[in-house]
């Protein structure tokens, strides 16, 4: 006879997930990076077990070719799961930078850097693009949506770098496109092509097709640095739903105080270095 065994939701600074004794069995799916449980034996008793931190940085410098100093140096910085935590900044100071290292775009970095427990810098490039694609949405200032796709193929453009049949055949594809544009509130928009969105409209199909996977970190680079005020409350938002519902930790650099106080840590960046506007340390 089998039975469940209830596990807390997720939340946030949460760092912990439940395991079964009994035969070493893992209660956990994680295909979809959302902790599930799943059918256990009752008589097997349920303990903790601590999870490593979702992004670890420890002594990272970064020096651009041909510049005098360090855009980062020295960088100590950890994120536990579930969290939401915005950098500021002034510009140049090194936002985008610590999001590219940290989603695996850049790779000429010192130090060490993990994502979920990895050390990025033991990952090949085919790797890096697996976890990339599995554990990490992006979300930029630009929207970079193509003009000649409609919303639904811009959205679903994440499909193309999946692995495994079931996520390319095409009827899941439009299944999970029309999903996410549904979830950031463009429910009827699959058909429509950017050229005839708002710019809070554009940027809600960038924040979907980030969503495409459900990554358990969303990165978010000024994501209302081009909108107006009331827009940018609507994606800041969407932010926080996504934050407080399915426990995604969310990153966010930003220049905007709307989403500084969205999240439950500030961190401001200074002379490439961390300072915790929040009291914590790093």
């Amino acid at each position: 006879m089998r039975g469940e065994c209830n596990v807390p939701k997720p939340v946030s600074g949460q760092t912990t997930k439940w395991v079964v004794e009994s035969g070493g069995l893992d209660p956990f799916q994680r295909s979809d990076g959302i902790l599930r449980p799943s059918i256990l034996f009752p008589s097997a008793p349920c303990r903790r077990a601590t999870l490593p931190p979702v992004i670890r940085l420890s002594n990272v410098s970064k020096r651009y070719p041909g510049a005098d100093v360090d855009v980062l140096n020295g960088v100590n910085l950890v994120i536990e799961r579930h969290d939401f935590v915005s950098i500021v900044g002034r510009s140049g100071s090194g936002k985008t930078t610590l999001l590219n290292l940290v989603g695996a775009l850049d790779r000429d970095y010192q130090g060490l850097v993990e994502v979920d427990g990895v050390d990025l810098s033991a990952l090949g490039d085919t790797e890096l693009s697996a976890l990339r694609n599995r554990n990490v949405g992006l979300v930029f200032q630009a929207c970079h949506l193509l003009d000649h796709l409609s919303c639904r193929e811009n959205v679903a453009l994440a499909a193309l770098f999946s692995r495994g049949d079931a996520r390319r055949e095409p009827s899941w594809v439009r299944r999970r496109a029309d999903e996410v544009l549904a979830s950031v509130e463009l429910p009827a928009s699959g058909d429509r092509r950017p050229p005839t969105l708002s710019g809070g409209e554009r940027q809600r199909v960038a924040l979907a097709r980030a969503l495409f996977h459900r990554p358990q970190i969303l990165l978010c680079d000024e994501p209302t640095g081009n909108l107006d005020a009331e827009t940018g409350r609507g994606i800041v938002d969407l932010l926080a739903g996504l934050h407080r519902d399915e426990g995604t930790t969310v990153i966010a650099a930003t220049h905007d105080d709307a989403i500084a106080s969205a999240g439950g840590r500030v961190l401001r960046l200074r002379d490439g270095r961390f300072e915790d506007l929040a009291g914590e340390g790093l």
